[in-house]
């Protein structure tokens, strides 16, 4: 069990987590919550190294994934960073990357009437220089995006935002009350309260509301 009191807000840096060898050689993980060992709930960073290929394996209860960097490939195609996808209870596949590739990964998380295929394949917010946000997904209360906040705009309180907040910045740096929140951190945290946040110069974040 690693962070599965959702009740407790969690911050973590990835920068200084080192990389766990999963059962498949070349595929590496830093685990940030997870319920066992091989399954269950878990949310992850998780690197292919150029060449290496994950087992066909089943999401009973689904798999959520965006691209960080490099290509990611599966039996659908080819996703490059930016890209975000959700494979649904009853699906499974065959991973592997060509030339290496970060994701972030979150598996059997999906609410149990949650059987919708997605598949968004880099959007153009990846590469903007402008502030903007861009809805991936929304389910019940369950809503996720990417958010490009530039010059320091207060782009979140256009969001009807829950009580229950995730997010992975991407780059940038961004406040949340007294804690500093830069690339590569992943912010848990269930009593979010939007009047805590800012940027002072540029942030892009992936950003999920309402369901952990």
């Amino acid at each position: 069990m690693l962070n599965m009191d959702f009740t407790q807000a969690v911050l973590i840096d990835t920068n200084k987590l080192d990389w766990v060898a999963s059962p498949m050689p070349g595929v590496f993980r830093k685990p940030l919550a997870r319920e066992g060992a091989e399954r269950g709930h878990a949310t992850s960073l998780v690197q292919y190294k150029a060449g290496s290929v994950f087992r066909p394996h089943p999401h009973p209860l689904g798999e959520e994934i965006l691209v960080l960097s490099g290509v990611f490939s599966d039996q659908q195609g080819d996703f490059e960073a930016g890209s975000y996808f959700r494979n649904p209870p009853g699906t499974s596949h065959a991973p592997h990357s060509e030339n290496g590739c970060l994701l972030l990964v979150k598996l059997h998380q999906f609410q149990s009437s949650d059987l919708n295929q997605v598949s968004i394949t880099t959007p153009k917010i990846w590469s903007s220089n402008k502030s903007e946000i861009l809805p991936l997904y929304m389910f019940g209360m369950e809503c996720v995006w990417l958010v490009r906040i530039q010059n320091g705009d207060n782009l979140l309180s256009e969001l009807d935002l829950p009580s229950s907040v995730e997010l992975f910045v991407i780059s940038g740096q961004a406040s949340y009350g007294e804690r500093l929140l830069s690339s590569g951190m992943w912010f848990r945290e269930p009593e979010f309260l939007s009047n805590q946040w800012s940027v002072e110069s540029s942030c892009f974040i992936w950003l999920k509301s309402g369901h952990f």
